[in-house]
């Protein structure tokens, strides 16, 4: 197949783009994991569905509970937007992200009612997705609300790895860190997740709100410190710290603790998932696809470069038409250049750092073209889930009055991008499997 055009590339990535947020769209995943559940007839069943994928797998969870002639007691969906719940004696809310907020607070306390209203003998089946460390993001007790967002905003430009990130907010989060599982055992609890994370580690996501803490207090502080951020973190979350280490203060539930032998927790859909539907569409388009093994991640504009080499020299390699995929996670550490969270997102930035190793390698980019987005439809604070651009994208921002290397410095991509038009809109997708970055060769 050959790709003539700018406008026919776009399309074509686009049109990928969709079949990599169609093959993780999470209802189908949700549904066939909770048929092969073993719940037995009798017994009640609390829901509870929390992240960007809440709702669909929400709605694929109470299809399957009903088929199976379940009596769904009750339970909360926490999703980022506003929506009827399923089902009858759900609770539906929307929590804050990617920083938390009032709708995230009063999530984690309606969590707390619904989930005192547990027995024993009840069966729980908790669905976490991405992002569900914001939506029901809420301190632990002796910790500020208004600590708690700064601490979000600090790690959230600190250009720390998601991994990271979740080890030191799962420790002052209420609901993170296995502390879900605490307040619902001993009902047996379902854990089932949507990964976007690496190595997909139970823990991580949505902070492990049914999982053991894997760190200590001891190791959280040390990330601070290697950051530079622990000296900027409120004084209540160092003195925190400071009483878990004193022995004054309990540390995060681990292994050992007695309400982690009624769980079963697994992932069952993830970034993979979606570079296989990528890879499908581009055959069905007669193209060669590559899925590359490395996960993304990173600082963005160091990936997009890369990124941008590996292209041009696939370009140089072979005349024939294929797509290169990556999937995974970049960061994005500001500075005091840019503090705004409107400034672009990582996969803006990635592809603006692209455009300008496209437009420095001159006719040595021609017939290129990348589309870089979150499968959640969204990227950043922004009103784009992403870009497609090529080798004219860093001369059309000049063009258009704006300067693209103040741009990617100042970490202000998503202005220079739209002068040139060539963002993704933002769009809710129903599931959040990391992002997706597609060369077109």
């Amino acid at each position: 197949m050959a790709v003539s055009s700018t406008g026919t590339a776009r399309t074509l990535l686009l049109e990928l783009y969709d079949a990599a947020v169609a093959a993780a769209a999470p209802g189908a995943a949700t549904a066939r994991a909770i048929d092969a559940l073993e719940l037995g007839r009798a017994r009640r069943v609390w829901l509870f569905a929390i992240g960007k994928a809440a709702r669909p797998m929400a709605a694929a969870a109470v299809r399957s509970l009903q088929r199976g002639l379940h009596s769904i007691i009750g339970g909360v969906v926490v999703a980022p937007d506003d929506a009827p719940a399923p089902y009858p004696t759900l609770a539906s809310l929307r929590g804050d992200h990617p920083i938390p907020g009032r709708h995230s607070f009063e999530a984690a306390t309606k969590i707390a009612e619904v989930a005192a209203g547990r027995r024993s003998t009840d069966i729980a089946i908790v669905l976490i997705s991405g992002g569900a460390s914001s939506l029901i993001g809420a301190p632990v007790r002796g910790i500020a609300e208004s600590d708690f967002i700064v601490l979000h905003e600090l790690l959230l430009g600190s250009g720390l790895d998601i991994a990271t990130m979740n080890s030191v907010r799962k420790r002052f989060s209420r609901w993170s860190a296995g502390r879900l599982a605490l307040a619902l055992a001993p009902a047996t609890i379902y854990c089932l997740a949507i990964s976007d994370v690496a190595n997909d580690d139970m823990s991580v996501i949505g902070s492990g709100p049914c999982v053991p803490d894997t760190s200590t207090a001891k190791e959280v502080r040390e990330r601070l410190e290697r950051a530079g951020l622990f000296e900027r973190v409120p004084q209540a979350m160092r003195d925190y710290l400071g009483g878990v280490a004193r022995g004054t203060t309990p540390e995060t539930p681990n292994q050992s603790h007695p309400a982690f032998a009624h769980i079963t927790a697994r992932v069952i859909g993830n970034t993979r998932v979606a570079l296989e539907g990528v890879a499908a569409a581009a055959r069905d388009h007669g193209l060669e696809s590559r899925i590359m093994p490395n996960r993304l991640d990173g600082e963005a504009a160091a990936a997009g470069e890369a990124i941008a080499r590996t292209l041009i020299a696939s370009r140089a390699a072979s005349s024939t038409s294929g797509i290169v995929v990556w999937g995974g996670e970049t960061t994005v550490t500001l500075n005091a250049r840019s503090e705004s969270p409107a400034g672009g997102g990582r996969c803006q930035e990635l592809a603006l750092a692209a455009a300008r190793v496209f437009s420095e390698a001159g006719s040595g980019a021609e017939g290129i073209t990348l589309l870089a987005a979150g499968t959640d439809g969204r990227d950043g604070a922004t009103d784009a889930a992403g870009a497609v651009i090529d080798s004219t994208t860093w001369d059309a921002i000049a063009a258009a009055g704006r300067d693209p290397t103040r741009a990617l410095a100042g970490h202000e991509s998503h202005g220079a991008l739209a002068a040139a038009n060539v963002l993704v809109p933002r769009r809710d997708t129903g599931t959040n499997v990391n992002d997706v970055v597609i060369g077109l060769v």
